[in-house]
């Protein structure tokens, strides 16, 4: 599977509305242009209207009037995020989607108990990547949210991510938790939760995959580096879900596979009322429309 298959897949749900909070930014509208030419959903622009619209010329003219674009003139960027936001919430909208904008920022209208958008008690990021050498999509998770979850807190991240491989139609994930070695060392708690997660999957505390761990990113991902060290297991060397101990080592992991390996990216934050389309400024146009394609899938 591609991440082209995201936007086959996206193309045959059915009609969504992306509220776009800041909307005023090259790259996420380039992205949204993409969308409306590929026809996976209809926009609803909050933010500078003078600015969408001289950024929208450059990039497409005719996209202007389009009937799946609407743009709504917002004063400040957190008012835009606001209505952005209550969009959602009042189901005018399927998906948000970060603009220009500060996360800490959208985040705290996300969390907003009045008309926020929380809904599982763990919000987290879940990045999809295509890896050119690799034989199949790998999610990492968390990069981006959780800063040292707890077991509790894995096990929120772990079930977030599942449902979401479940919904492109990974039926049964295999789930790593990683660690640096592969063996319980009291001293790790990376091990130790990791050992947990995979009795409360073995109880059917954790459902929809099968979860192993610890295992050390080599032999969750290398059949090779198993079988070298002698791991037997269901998930070793066929990861399909790689849990991070720390959002050092997920961060580092997703930016190591975007400029290293020239791996393209889809990502969304998960746990809330609606898929949150959340990518970093210096994301691409790519990987924001990829991500555009995963969360309409997930909707």
């Amino acid at each position: 599977m591609k991440l082209d298959m995201l936007i086959e897949q996206a193309k045959a749900k059915e009609a969504m509305t992306v509220a776009v909070a800041a909307a005023h930014d090259e790259d996420v509208l380039k992205a949204v242009c993409e969308a409306i030419h590929h026809k996976l959903a209809s926009f609803a622009l909050f933010g500078d209207e003078e600015k969408i619209h001289h950024i929208l010329e450059g990039i497409d003219a005719s996209i202007v009037s389009h009937e799946q674009l609407t743009i709504y003139h917002c004063e400040t960027e957190q008012s835009a995020v606001e209505e952005a936001v209550k969009a959602v919430s009042a189901k005018e909208a399927n998906i948000l989607m970060k603009g220009h904008v500060e996360t800490a920022m959208l985040l705290k209208s996300v969390l907003n108990k009045e008309y926020g958008l929380r809904k599982e008690k763990v919000l987290s990021h879940a990045a999809l990547f295509e890896i050119p050498t690799f034989d199949r999509l790998l999610f990492v998770t968390d990069a981006a949210m959780n800063i040292q979850p707890d077991l509790e807190q894995k096990t929120a991240i772990i079930n977030n991510t599942v449902r979401i491989a479940n919904k492109i139609g990974m039926t049964n994930p295999k789930v790593a938790p990683l660690a640096a070695v592969e063996a319980v060392n009291t001293a790790m708690s990376a091990t130790t939760d990791a050992a947990i997660l995979t009795q409360m999957n073995r109880r059917g505390q954790i459902k929809d995959c099968v979860v192993d761990g610890p295992l050390a990113l080599d032999n969750a991902i290398s059949l090779v580096a198993a079988k070298h060290k002698h791991i037997e297991s269901e998930v070793a060397g066929m990861a399909d879900i790689l849990v991070v101990p720390t959002i050092e080592v997920g961060n580092v992991l997703y930016k190591s596979l975007v400029y290293f390996a020239q791996a393209e990216v889809a990502a969304v934050i998960a746990g809330a009322r609606a898929p949150i389309v959340l990518t970093s400024r210096a994301d691409d146009a790519k990987t924001k429309l990829y991500s555009l394609a995963l969360a309409v899938c997930t909707a």
